[in-house]
């Protein structure tokens, strides 16, 4: 069972690769206070970091920028704390391919909608999460830093020690309010 599983894994990276590869995109970003909608890419696992991605979302509220988040969730069932939250949609794992892709209306239109700034806070590297950044239609992405070992998907990486979604939120903040020039990377 777990060698089936490990191989229907394998096709499927391999499956978003290939996507990948035929993906042209040019990553734009001058200013934050430019940025209109930005899109949150999370593992819904982690519970206990919920309540930074609403802290974050009341923040963006109030400065006028609208706020998506799109999560996975290996469970059964979801945490109540995730129920009709209008921002929040949540990939189940009966949500997923036979190879552990994402294939919702939820999850197409997440990857069509051109997002300001993509945020990535998928830590643990899970293969529905990073097949949503990698195709991704967002203007400029920002993940953690060893998550994109090809280069090819963030257009800036935050490194922190022990990844949290808290201290990581914060830290792109803090870096995408230092960047005031017209940036353009071909990918």
């Amino acid at each position: 069972m777990e060698l089936a599983k490990k191989l229907r894994l394998k096709i499927g990276q391999i499956l978003l690769r290939k996507k990948l590869e035929k993906t042209i995109r040019k990553a734009r970003y001058s200013d934050f206070s430019q940025v209109k909608k930005i899109g949150i890419i999370w593992d819904a696992s982690r519970v206990q970091e919920f309540i930074h991605l609403t802290r974050f979302f009341q923040k963006m509220t109030e400065n006028g920028i609208e706020v998506n988040v799109i999560s996975y969730f290996n469970g059964k069932s979801l945490p109540d704390q995730y129920t009709a939250i209008r921002y929040l949609a949540c990939i189940k794992r009966e949500e997923l391919t036979f190879f552990y892709l994402p294939m919702t209306n939820d999850a197409e239109q997440f990857i069509k909608n051109r997002f300001d700034i993509l945020i990535d806070l998928n830590f643990n590297e899970l293969l529905p999460l990073k097949y949503l950044s990698g195709l991704s239609a967002a203007s400029f992405k920002v993940g953690l830093s060893g998550n994109d070992r090809e280069g090819k998907v963030y257009d800036l990486m935050i490194d922190l020690k022990i990844p949290e979604t808290g201290e990581f939120l914060d830290q792109t903040l803090h870096y995408l309010q230092m960047i005031h020039a017209e940036t353009e990377v071909a990918h």
